[in-house]
């Protein structure tokens, strides 16, 4: 536990808050689909969107059950109809979306809502062990102001906040090699960047993480906050 934020997994929180069974449900930035599966395991319609075709493809080949559907698409210009969705969760990918169109991310998920539709976030604050970590390789204090700031303007794009949750996600990283995993998995540009600095990450992971107990692994914790934004009922 970090200070008084309460060890959390992420899926546990977006249950609790966007209560997804039986409804349409679309995952921005979903990578290789994980939550993507997982909301659909919970009963949700899941549709899963990465940027490219071939980051869609590349989530659907690990649906083998064919449980969600997968699209190519941007945030700032969602490939879906107006009123088709009852929620768009964003899973830490609103501070990877340019910081001039995040409001038009945020306007293009209200677009896509049926009334009564929410917008779940989930964005990690600029502090904590695996921040510390990925620091050197990529620093996103900017970008993830950027996204509480963008998140801050949402009734601008026709929301009101209804929850906000703060937590700890922790995360076990077994070696270097995981976090060169982790960190490239997301953007693999970091790759260069990584390889030039890894004598000092490898120093990083053992000054940073708690060790856990099993041999080598370290734990390391991430804040973060999750926010539900609801459509505003239009006025009378």
């Amino acid at each position: 536990m970090t200070g008084a934020r309460p060890d959390r997994d992420d899926l546990s929180v977006l249950l609790e808050l966007a209560a997804p069974a039986g409804r349409d449900v679309l995952d921005v930035g979903c990578g290789l689909g994980t939550l993507t599966r997982e909301l659909a395991a919970a009963g949700a319609r899941a549709i899963g969107m990465e940027i490219s075709p071939e980051r869609a493809e590349a989530a659907a080949a690990q649906d083998a059950a064919g449980v969600a559907t997968y699209v190519a698409g941007r945030a700032e210009a969602l490939p879906l109809g107006d009123a088709t969705m009852d929620a768009v969760v964003f899973m830490r990918s609103l501070h990877h979306v340019p910081g001039e169109l995040m409001d038009a991310a945020l306007a293009e998920a209200r677009r896509v809502l049926r009334p009564g539709g929410v917008v779940y976030l989930a964005e990690p604050l600029t502090e904590g062990a695996l921040f510390a970590l990925i620091r050197r390789v990529d620093d996103e204090t900017k970008v993830r102001e950027l996204a509480q700031a963008a998140i801050a303007r949402a009734d601008g794009a026709g929301f009101e906040r209804a929850a906000t949750v703060e937590y700890d996600r922790r995360m076990r990283l077994a070696d270097v090699a995981a976090v060169r995993r982790l960190v490239v998995g997301v953007d693999p540009a970091r790759a260069a960047a990584f390889d030039a600095s890894v004598d000092e990450i490898a120093r990083d992971f053992e000054a940073l993480g708690e060790p856990d107990g099993d041999g080598g692994g370290r734990w390391f914790g991430q804040p973060m906050r999750a926010d539900l934004l609801l459509v505003r009922p239009a006025a009378r």
